[in-house]
């Protein structure tokens, strides 16, 4: 039986308080993605970092060998033992594993919640246990920003998304479920350029930045999505905060591009402008 949370009386917030958010995600046990790259993402921009753990997996940098959910009662006390103690200014989702965990999670009415739908593996290991549009019926009103690459964004409407016009019809597509914003990641595509497609306030705006040459790029949709987390927890305008966090990844895709963290695809620099000696 799990206990009641205790709510813990309030204090005055000080100008030295760092912002607070919340990363509902998997743990990734290599450290590249997931929680563990949230909490390195909202630690690089000062945010202090809460979870809420949904999944275990067994992976690395070659891929994920074994997974196992939590229950959702256990993601409802989480939640619970974070937003009843913590000023959560804004949260993030990641891996969830099946409908049961998006209604727990939905049921939060969390505050900025920018919802990564992470549907299937670079691997090609399948993460959501159900059937993918629940994102869209679930989550997605609950939603300030929805975050899906090309493959998850093909997987929530069941259309090819080829050309650049298809993608931008997607956007609208996609808005229509209720997220005030939605960013079509492009890491995925080909092309000298990464480009992003995102949609805010009835208007595509577009983030290019040149493609890093590096095969380094494990956990790279997690952490841009955490980065426009911890900007909004920050109170950043919308477009600020893309604008911020595209660059933040690309600056750790740089300092990245040439480290050897295990066999596989490794994960980028979080801290690419500053390491403790």
């Amino acid at each position: 039986m799990i206990p009641e949370c205790t709510v813990t009386p309030e204090r005055p917030a000080t100008p030295a308080d760092p912002p607070v958010a919340v990363t509902i995600a998997g743990s990734d046990s290599g450290g590249g993605a997931g929680i563990q790259a949230d909490l390195l993402t909202f630690a690089a921009h000062r945010v202090h970092g809460t979870t809420v753990v949904t999944a275990i997996t067994a992976q690395n940098t070659l891929g994920v060998t074994a997974s196992l959910s939590i229950p959702p009662s256990l993601i409802t006390a989480q939640l619970t033992a974070v937003t009843t103690d913590f000023d959560v200014r804004a949260a993030k989702t990641g891996m969830l594993g099946g409908r049961d965990q998006l209604v727990a999670v939905a049921a939060a009415a969390l505050p900025r919640l920018v919802v990564d739908p992470v549907l299937v593996a670079t691997s090609g290991a399948v993460l959501y246990d159900g059937d993918p549009t629940d994102y869209l019926r679930i989550l997605a009103p609950r939603a300030f920003a929805l975050t899906p690459n090309l493959p998850e964004a093909r997987l929530l409407l069941g259309h090819p998304l080829t050309s650049r016009g298809d993608r931008i019809a997607a956007l609208r597509e996609l808005a229509d479920h209720g997220p005030s914003l939605i960013v079509l990641k492009g890491g995925h595509d080909d092309g000298p350029n990464a480009v992003d497609l995102c949609y805010l306030a009835g208007r595509v705006v577009e983030l290019s930045r040149p493609r890093v040459p590096t095969g380094n790029t494990h956990g790279t949709g997690c952490t841009f999505a955490a980065a426009i987390t911890a900007r909004l927890a920050h109170g950043d305008p919308p477009e600020a905060a893309l604008e911020a966090a595209k660059s933040y990844v690309t600056a750790g895709l740089l300092a990245a591009a040439d480290q050897r963290l295990g066999a596989g695809s490794g994960p980028l620099d979080h801290f690419p402008t500053h390491h403790v000696p």
